[in-house]
């Protein structure tokens, strides 16, 4: 009995994943596909967290799709409300239809005598296995692994008496109402935890090995307030949205080319926020220069009134144990917690941890040079997506559907069967092809394709720049194309 073939299969249907489905629907609707989706429901990342103030740390208006305006008020959005977000966006284009839940690819692999691959994947419902074939396999699973964050074992963790939560993994009976409670970490999960759970614990206490950049942002856009009744949103979004795009893109260069002069204003914005009193140089002045990782975004400097009010505080140490009642630090410090969350980050997985193979040679992403940001050298018919670590992911998952229709177009056009970006004979100086020095990214970097020094073989992290190389730039640059080859050519080739 044949497999089912499909032209393209998607693995994932988060943001990037419903917008891929989105753009194949308007710009190639001549082509079937099919979704498949590990988990059972649509949302990705924003349904899987499911921690108290769980948040984006993009505004809306660029984390958004660019074919749907975000209406909302909330310019930095709850999980909630991007959930739905994308959940409408599917229904809205029918693409809700071509999802299959509980598919977990594990297997993929490229026959070039066929040109197609054969996906291989398990549901978790039935516990069977499913294969398929498709054209072409496009890939928007994000970096990170989905059933388990990143948790450093901690010593004593086993004696202490109260409950140990990880924010991945958030249970739904936790009622830390009236508890003390420590979180460990830095970064944008435990700044979005801090200030939620302190609206109802007894004291929320955020224990930091180093600090991060926090810099407060409103939470509703001003221009966009305005223009909301002034234009409709299909004029009023792409306004708002390059508004956003261009500001943190200024942001970004300056902190990269005058560290200095940011550290500075990010150091005068949080002092303005504290008590006169308050230690800023110790909890709130990183050992990196900005954006080596991610700066946090708060809306409305939340996690400053938080501290200001009393109701959460800052500790920079590092553990030494876990007690039966609490976290003992190297300074001998203890603190009392009925409720510890380790926010201590993720595991990076690249493309959902499945197995890539072409004509039975296995695929080592790591030894793969990424093009545009978004293929591999050597992988025929295959896309994946990764966002700016700079800016919102969407925009540069936008431009990779952009791109992957366009290529199939153009093969459409041409009678071609497979693409395949072959990588020069000397690329020159290769680099990690994500560039921050955040944790999570340091453990795992190597399981990443690299980057060349110039396109199409670098990521620029540079939304305008990549538009004109992605939307309007040639498709065939650093790509063979080739049609399959035929079965008697195969057995002759043979003989």
């Amino acid at each position: 009995m044949p497999l089912e073939h499909v032209d393209v299969l998607i693995v994932g249907a988060g943001l990037s994943g419903i917008g891929a489905a989105c753009h194949l629907r308007a710009e190639c609707p001549g082509k079937s596909f099919a979704i498949l989706e590990a988990r059972d429901a649509i949302g990705g990342t924003w349904d899987l967290f499911r921690y108290p103030g769980i948040r984006s740390d993009s505004d809306m208006f660029t984390l958004g799709y660019s074919f749907k305006p975000w209406t909302d008020a909330k310019s930095i959005a709850d999980g909630e409300s991007i959930r739905e977000y994308v959940r409408e966006c599917a229904r809205e284009h029918g693409v809700d239809e071509k999802i299959r839940y509980h598919h977990r690819v594990v297997r993929s692999e490229w026959s070039s005598d066929r040109a197609r691959w054969t996906v291989e994947a398990e549901r978790a419902d039935t516990g069977e296995t499913v294969r398929m074939t498709c054209d072409f396999l496009y890939v928007c699973s994000g970096y990170y692994r989905y059933d388990q964050g990143f948790a450093p074992e901690f010593p004593g963790a086993d004696r202490f008496t109260g409950r140990i939560v990880h924010p991945q993994h958030w249970p739904e009976d936790l009622d830390y109402t009236g508890e003390r409670v420590v979180v460990i970490g830095s970064g944008a999960t435990a700044v979005t935890l801090v200030p939620a759970m302190a609206e109802r614990a007894a004291h929320v206490t955020m224990l930091q090995r180093s600090p991060s950049y926090v810099l407060a942002l409103p939470a509703t856009d001003p221009l966009a307030d305005r223009l909301r009744g002034l234009l409709p949103p299909k004029l009023a979004y792409p306004i708002v949205r390059w508004k956003n795009v261009l500001s943190a893109m200024a942001f970004f260069q300056l902190s990269r080319r005058r560290p200095g002069l940011i550290k500075k204003f990010l150091r005068k914005e949080v002092r303005n926020r504290l008590p006169r009193d308050f230690d800023v140089d110790t909890h709130f002045r990183p050992r990196y220069d900005p954006w080596d990782q991610r700066v946090c975004f708060v809306p409305d400097g939340d996690l400053f009134k938080a501290v200001r009010g009393g109701r959460a505080s800052i500790v920079t140490d590092t553990v030494e144990t876990f007690t039966e009642h609490g976290v003992r630090l190297a300074s001998g410090k203890e603190l009392e917690a009925d409720i510890i969350v380790t926010a201590t980050g993720l595991n990076l997985l690249a493309i959902g941890g499945m197995s890539l193979s072409v004509d039975g040679e296995p695929v080592e992403i790591g030894k793969t040079l990424a093009y545009k940001g978004m293929m591999l050298s050597g992988v025929p018919n295959f896309a994946l997506t990764l966002g700016y670590t700079n800016a919102s992911w969407t925009l540069k998952a936008d431009l990779v559907a952009g791109y992957v229709c366009r290529l199939l177009n153009h093969m459409s056009k041409h009678g071609y069967r497979s693409a395949t970006p072959t990588a020069p004979a000397s690329p020159g100086p290769l680099e990690p092809l994500i560039d921050l020095k955040s944790g999570y990214v340091l453990r795992s970097v190597g399981q990443l394709p690299k980057q060349g020094p110039a396109a199409p073989w670098r990521l620029h992290q540079n939304y305008p720049r990549d538009i004109l190389l992605m939307r309007y730039g040639p498709v065939d640059d650093g790509i063979r194309f080739s049609g399959a080859r035929s079965p008697a050519t195969t057995e002759k080739a043979a003989v």
